[in-house]
């Protein structure tokens, strides 16, 4: 552990210190900037890629085409999270960091040179998978490294900055190609080129991560088999076990499980309504973005004041009765001012959540298994985003006009907050 953490005694007090004492801690500050440069090529590679397929004229997008197309963006994880969580919990993060971030950018590359070839379906979407599953990778590994940069008291305020600003970085990444595409061109090769900057961000996080000291991100301890092979296959059963035990983990889980099946089906909605309804293009999905992005920032100002005031337990509850009223208030107008408001709305609710829920795997999961929680983390959450995605496409209205999925989406706010209430109970 990290010099930096705190004395075991404290490990579950919260202590604010202001985000200028925060960034003193210079492990922090790189590993920010190791993450600021991952997720501004991330947002601008996934934006570049949405435009490739979503909003250029030289290809067709139906509701099928654009769920496949955010499967493409979302499952990897959920093919190699088993494998991550156990390597993560074994190998040096440092050197998992550096090797991934150089992989995504190659793999950047060779997915933007598909583009400009005309390449699509099959070919296109699997290149996705891989460019987006080696992210998820880097993700869960800086989020396991967090706790060895700074005191383990202030973690809900290290994540707060961290995942927050990191989500911002990624919406200036979106619109990013969306300068360069609107400068390059909207056609295969402008939307392949614009995809293929993404990869300085890949090449800036690699140079980052590796002026770490050898094992300085863990894991301190190693909880796994001799044999590799055993290791990742334990690793999904291992991370499951302890998150199941832990009913911090576990009550977070839950709210985050009904937000990511909720937001599934706002996103489908959302990009047809603006692509068909509005007629607004990458303009409008700019626009939605940008909504977003400030609803995380504003979360990531605001969290951790609300849970040091009312706690956790409360801040969450509250977090998904406001997201089932924004979304049946500022979802059935179904106007473009409204659609805008909503993505501001949820955005908020989701970064408060999984504010909250990053802590709890944080404080409360020993670092020999933190790596497989997250690795699980991520895999739940976006195997429950595209479910719901693919499920609300095969009955969406062509142009995104279904009230009913709207309603349906409120509904699962609600279930959720009730999961969450059972399973929270004299724990948080």
């Amino acid at each position: 552990m990290s010099t930096e953490a705190a004395p075991k005694g404290h490990e579950h007090h919260h202590d604010r210190i202001g985000p200028r004492r925060m960034l003193g801690f210079p492990g922090f500050r790189r590993l920010l900037l190791s993450r600021f440069a991952a997720q501004w090529g991330d947002g601008l590679f996934q934006a570049g890629l949405a435009g490739a397929v979503l909003f250029n004229p030289e290809r067709e997008a139906d509701p099928l085409t654009i769920a496949a197309g955010f499967a493409a963006l979302l499952l990897p994880y959920s093919v190699v999270g088993p494998f991550a969580g156990a390597l993560l919990d074994r190998w040096d993060r440092r050197r998992v960091l550096v090797a991934a971030n150089l992989l995504r950018g190659l793999m950047i590359l060779v997915t933007a040179v598909c583009v400009i070839g005309g390449g699509s379906g099959t070919v296109l979407f699997t290149l996705a998978l891989v460019v987006v599953g080696i992210s998820r990778f880097v993700g869960s590994g800086l989020s396991a490294s967090l706790p060895h940069v700074v005191p383990v008291r202030n973690l809900v305020e290290a994540n707060a900055i961290a995942t927050t600003l990191g989500a911002v970085i990624a919406v200036i990444g979106a619109g990013c190609a969306v300068g360069v595409r609107a400068v390059l061109g909207d056609d295969d090769t402008g939307s392949g080129l614009t995809t293929a900057v993404a990869v300085v961000g890949s090449v800036v996080a690699a140079v980052v991560a590796g002026r770490f000291p050898r094992n300085a991100l863990g894991p301190d301890a190693v909880d796994e088999p001799a044999q590799t092979l055993v290791a990742v296959a334990r690793g999904l059963f291992d991370g499951g076990r302890v998150a199941v035990r832990t009913p911090t983990v576990l009550a977070g889980f839950v709210a985050l499980l009904a937000h990511r099946a909720v937001f599934g089906v706002l996103l489908l909605l959302t990009v047809l309504l603006i692509r068909f309804e509005f007629d607004a293009g990458m303009a409008g999905l700019g626009q939605v973005a940008g909504l977003f992005g400030l609803g995380v920032l504003v979360a990531g100002m605001t969290t951790a004041r609300i849970v040091a005031a009312v706690g956790r337990r409360r801040t969450m509850g509250a977090g998904m009765v406001v997201g089932a009223a924004a979304v049946l208030a500022l979802g059935l107008p179904m106007t473009m001012w409204t659609t805008l408001a909503a993505a501001f709305a949820v955005s908020f609710v989701g970064q408060v959540v999984k504010l909250c829920v990053d802590a709890a795997v944080q404080r409360d999961i020993g670092d020999e298994s933190r790596g497989r929680v997250f690795a699980l983390y991520d895999t739940l959450f976006n195997v429950t985003q595209v479910v719901s995605l693919a499920l609300a496409a095969l009955v969406v209205a062509p142009d995104g006009g279904s009230p009913g999925l709207v309603v349906a989406a409120a509904v699962v706010y609600l279930l959720g907050l009730g999961g969450f209430a059972l399973a929270s109970r004299g724990h948080l």
